[in-house]
């Protein structure tokens, strides 16, 4: 029998549909808390004994930690490598390597993995559990991937089905609801010189994530005002991230001191060269991707036992910028790496989209969902930028952090640290500013010239 054209079209558009849409069954929800962790990461350890298990993590602050507090003490300090991996011995340890790693073991010499003992550190406040298990199986992306509903005050999708719902977890990750800092972004040439992109004050908060209510538009917003360099001081930035960033989008506006005056910023959004980092990656490049999904079809693959950064207190917190900055790469003497479980998210360009990237691999953490590593690839489908993300759980909220982050440009062979706060005062969880201070004429009044 010979099914039209149009009618197996549709037939095909409704499975794919529900194979999108799939909520985990009552048998899968039921886990989450038993055999999962209370948002979907697996409690046991892994084998051979090298992920131990999920236990809680870390909420009892080390010894020198004062509360309140910007920089936070290294809980680690004493621990010493079990394995190092550079060029010569990578190809025993593929395996567990991203390409982006294996890229930069074979391009640069000089950089090496230190693999730690693995601490499963991260932990968050009971009200993320709780609404985490309400939102399992109620919660659904809309608009081909691009929005949610269903969920508040909890991750989206504990139980992931497709590539969308992992992302939608990385994009809502918590952080805290607010936090500020005074943070630095640093660029280092293809020579070693380092240099100072921007600094600023940032106020970063996560509407979504706010328990007093039971709903939100609004999952995520910065407000950025430039302090240096001196060219760039008293510039201001705001961007706001709808959950609907389907049917809205987001917004964006930037001040300029010179003019006076405030403008809507609509190309602050993908592939756009971030000025923040003076161009060296995108604006969609923002902890290892940030903003809508609609340029790019997101394939689960699946999860993964890899090396990846974490639990990186020395770089993040004790580091001088100095010490830090060295040519080609971080110092690897400061850069802790543990094995972890990750789920491996693929993102394809659609057809008929354009971007700088052709393809894109983000790998999540299973106990954060924040993502540590991503490899970006060119037009030709040759690796390009490789993205690593610097985990550092703030035991005193609890809640894992990795707004620090790096992108290295492999043909370029520069790179970029974002979010450097180690001398400058580290991270403040704050409360959430009045609503009128999420406006462009707030963003005006809070120019310094």
């Amino acid at each position: 029998m010979k099914i039209p054209l149009n009618r197996l079209a549709a037939i095909l558009a409704v499975a794919f549909a529900a194979q999108v849409n799939a909520a985990p069954t009552a048998e899968e929800v039921k886990s989450l808390g038993t055999t999962l962790t209370p948002i979907g990461a697996e409690r046991a350890g892994n084998k051979d004994g090298t992920i131990p298990a999920y236990t809680g993590g870390l909420t009892t602050p080390p010894a020198g930690f004062k509360a309140g507090d910007g920089i936070r003490p290294n809980p680690f300090g004493n621990e010493k490598p079990r394995l190092t991996i550079d060029a010569k011995n990578m190809a025993q340890h593929a395996d567990k390597l991203t390409e982006g790693t294996k890229a930069m073991l074979q391009k640069y010499p000089s950089f090496r993995v230190d693999v730690y003992p693995t601490h499963r550190t991260v932990a968050f406040p009971k009200f993320v559990a709780d609404n985490t298990a309400k939102n399992a199986g109620k919660a659904k992306t809309t608009n081909n991937g691009r929005s949610i509903e269903g969920a508040h005050a909890g991750f989206p999708f504990p139980i992931p089905k497709d590539g969308y719902e992992a992302m939608w977890n990385h994009l809502v990750r918590f952080n805290g609801q607010a936090y500020e800092s005074k943070y630095r972004n640093l660029t280092v040439d293809a020579n070693g010189r380092p240099a100072l992109a921007t600094e600023g004050n940032s106020v970063q908060e996560y509407p979504f994530w706010d328990g007093t209510k039971t709903s939100a538009e609004t999952y995520w917003r910065i407000r950025l005002i430039y302090t240096g360099p001196a060219r760039r001081a008293g510039e201001g930035l705001l961007i706001v991230d709808p959950i609907d960033m389907g049917a809205k989008d987001r917004r964006a506006w930037s001040y300029l001191p010179g003019q006076r005056r405030v403008k809507v910023a609509p190309d602050f959004a993908f592939d756009t060269p971030n000025p923040g980092t003076a161009g060296a990656n995108t604006f969609d490049d923002i902890f290892l991707f940030n903003g809508s999904m609609d340029r790019y079809d997101f394939k689960l693959v699946g999860k993964k036992e890899i090396y990846v950064p974490y639990n990186t207190y020395a770089a993040v917190y004790q580091s001088k910028q100095d010490d830090l900055l060295k040519p080609n790469h971080l110092n690897p003497d400061l850069v802790r790496w543990e094995l972890h479980r990750v789920w491996v998210v693929e993102a394809t360009l659609r057809e008929g989209k354009r971007h700088v990237y052709s393809k894109r691999v983000f790998y999540l953490d299973e106990d954060s969902w924040a993502a540590l590593a991503s490899d970006q690839y060119d037009a030709r489908g040759q690796l390009y930028r490789v993205g690593l993300a610097y985990m550092t759980p703030s035991y005193d909220l609890p809640a894992p952090y990795t707004d620090m982050f790096s992108h290295y440009d492999l043909v370029a062979r520069n790179y970029h640290l974002t979010g450097y706060v180690a001398e400058t005062g580290g991270v403040r969880h704050t409360k959430p500013l009045a609503e009128r201070e999420w406006t462009a004429d707030a963003l005006a009044g809070s120019g310094i010239r």
